[in-house]
């Protein structure tokens, strides 16, 4: 377990204190590490940060595996002493200030997208085992349902379910159908569209004949106001008032924004985190139940994924529909290869593959990347660490993209910044 934390951290952590804490040392009963990426000027990292500190507290003192259980702080921090500041209110370590290049590594392994964040891993593998920390502090602050592990769907779920008549529904009702989860409230404008268009696509799935549902999960912030929304929705939503449930299942995804909807199949299983992007880009729900696709055409429903890690862009002459195929043919199959290794390993693929034509929409991620206007173009854009890499040469062939994707995943490749 040693070599892999030293491997995941490096061989030496420092704490608020100055002292440095050796990684192999950080006890063979570990069990379970939280990463809690944060900052020191972030207001609501501050506000966690207290509830944090309690929750350990109380966690090292009274717990029966309290040796099971570390903290690391991963600071995004640009000023060292706004840091060291900020650390010494904590009884746990973190990365050093300078280790840069790890901090970023870790905020794209594990799909970070806002601070506060506590995602809980499996000490001996990486694993994820909850993504929002928070809601575990929140829910279980004695810590009494260590070590906070999925339960299946229909465990959290379960319950009476409400329909926008006032009757109730048991959700043992969703057995046997794809589902849909949807995290959503009135107060946000992008979670309004996306209903709109949802009903629409709900209307079109259930007349088609598929068993499909979907479950309303309110992050409204009245009853009243649940009240109105839900008025829009055709399916089931849980009840506002069971805000336990609500926030179970936002544990259970990991939610750290809205909308997000959450496509599970028939057996309660996860088919994609993608579901408002698969959506948009599929209006006729010819593609349900939307599994997720090795390459994708780049449009502005989904070039919000490119902030989600590191992705694969190529960029080819293709301004009408249909002539993106080929450069889709082209690096599909290595796409395949990475979304089997690291499915079969149940980890999230590390890189997402796209196809770019000639677009506005491509334009402008040429524009923002500062990328040249050569085509074909085989890139990697890594927004979150604000880096580029370019593979320039005459011809991209299927072993040329294999090469390039396989000399990034080693760190063999030399950033540019973008």
């Amino acid at each position: 377990m040693s070599e892999f934390l030293v491997d995941l951290l490096g061989e030496r952590l420092v704490n608020g204190e100055k002292a440095e804490v050796d990684v192999h040392a950080m006890g063979s009963k570990l069990s379970l590490l939280g990463l809690y990426f944060g900052c020191s000027l972030n207001g609501p990292c501050k506000q966690f940060n207290a509830s944090l500190c309690e929750f350990y507290s109380k966690f090292k003192k009274s717990s029966d595996h309290k040796d099971k259980l570390e903290i690391v702080f991963i600071s995004s921090d640009q000023d060292q002493k706004q840091w060291q500041d900020f650390l010494q209110e904590m009884q746990w370590p973190a990365l050093p200030f300078k280790d840069r290049h790890k901090k970023m590594k870790l905020w794209n392994k594990y799909k970070v997208t806002s601070i506060p964040s506590l995602v809980f891993i499996d000490a001996a593998t990486g694993k994820v085992v909850c993504r929002n920390g928070l809601l575990v502090v929140k829910d279980d602050p004695k810590g009494l349902e260590f070590p906070w592990g999925p339960k299946p769907f229909a465990e959290v779920v379960a319950g009476p379910l409400l329909r926008n008549n006032r009757q109730t529904t048991d959700s043992s009702a969703l057995e046997g159908s794809y589902v849909g989860v949807y995290f959503s409230a009135h107060w946000c404008p992008p979670c309004r569209s996306l209903t709109r268009v949802l009903v629409e696509s709900y209307r079109k799935v259930k007349e088609s004949g598929h068993k499909f549902e979907i479950v309303f999960v309110s992050a409204d912030r009245s009853e009243e106001s649940f009240t109105q929304y839900f008025s829009e929705m055709p399916w089931l939503a849980v009840p506002y008032t069971d805000e336990a449930r609500r926030s179970r299942l936002n544990r259970l995804y990991g939610i750290q924004g809205i909308p997000t909807l959450i496509l599970l199949d028939t057996e309660g299983h996860m088919i994609t985190r993608q579901g408002r992007v698969e959506i948009l880009n599929d209006p006729d729900c010819l593609l349900f139940p939307w599994h997720p696709r090795p390459v994708l055409e780049l449009s502005e429903s989904n070039a919000v994924q490119l902030h989600e890690g590191p992705c694969l862009v190529l960029f080819v002459d293709a301004e009408e529909e249909g002539e993106l195929e080929p450069a889709k043919e082209l690096i599909q199959p290595i796409a395949e290869k990475i979304m089997a290794k690291y499915k079969a390993k149940e980890e999230e693929t590390p890189l997402l593959f796209f196809v770019a034509g000639e677009d506005d929409m491509s334009d402008s991620l040429r524009d923002y990347t500062n990328l040249p206007e050569a085509a074909p173009l085989l890139t990697i854009l890594d927004m979150s660490a604000r880096a580029k890499y370019v593979k320039d040469v005459e011809e991209i062939t299927p072993a040329v993209v294999e090469q390039f994707v396989n000399d990034f995943l080693a760190e063999k490749l030399k950033p540019e910044p973008i």
